[in-house]
């Protein structure tokens, strides 16, 4: 098969994603439809290859590591549902069913990459971790808001202290703290009056 570069294991990249990486929720994937169009892959490859080669990068979203597919032709050629020795011909073709894929190291294993998936793959993921970032900064933001509305009951001025609320919210984490109830609340307090004593004394004996 020309389309698969068969280098020496030590000569072939690491294919940067790995299982754990994963778009479980994801049930589409982008399509650059005008790429498509007028790519030479469409152009001058024959209805059967194209037909075989948009298969592969629909099944490859689902193998592990995402993106990814085996290099046994005679399982490709099942998940296909063709017959191997008629896959393997098409292969030999210009613009077979595994145009551009090639071979990468995946941990201890060999499998085939397409770049084009690869470049797909890794903006979604970075979106996905975006979002994900986004996502617990705004819960961090509503909890803070919740304890210092809270913290407000006991001492306005100290729910008015940044570095205090976001201690408190610290120690109440540490502590496994799920339900934040009032008793919890007046021992956060409580901790951080003891924590600004304590520095307060090392800064004196520092000073003698």
């Amino acid at each position: 098969m020309a389309q698969i570069q068969l280098a020496a294991i030590d000569d072939l990249d690491e294919y940067p994603l790995t299982a754990d990486d994963r778009l479980d929720s994801h049930y589409f994937m982008a399509w650059e439809r005008r790429r498509w169009l007028n790519c030479d892959m469409r152009l001058k490859g024959t209805y059967e290859c194209r037909s075989m080669y948009f298969d592969l990068i629909n099944i490859a979203y689902d193998q592990s590591p995402i993106g990814t597919l085996p290099t046994d032709t005679s399982v490709l050629a099942k998940m296909l549902f063709v017959d191997r020795d008629h896959f393997d011909q098409l292969c030999r073709l210009e613009f077979g069913p595994l145009h551009k894929w090639r071979r990468v190291r995946c941990d201890t294993e060999i499998r085939l990459m397409h770049p084009m998936i690869l470049k797909s793959l890794t903006e979604a993921i970075s979106r996905k971790e975006d979002h994900r970032a986004r996502s617990e900064a705004a819960s961090v933001s509503k909890r803070l808001l919740r304890l210092r509305t809270a913290m407000a009951g006991y001492q306005k001025e100290l729910a008015e202290n940044d570095a205090a609320v976001r201690w408190i919210d610290d120690w109440l984490l540490k502590e496994g703290c799920e339900y934040r109830s009032p008793s919890w609340i007046e021992r956060g307090i409580s901790r951080w009056s003891d924590h600004m004593l304590d520095m307060t004394m090392s800064r004196n004996r520092a000073n003698r």
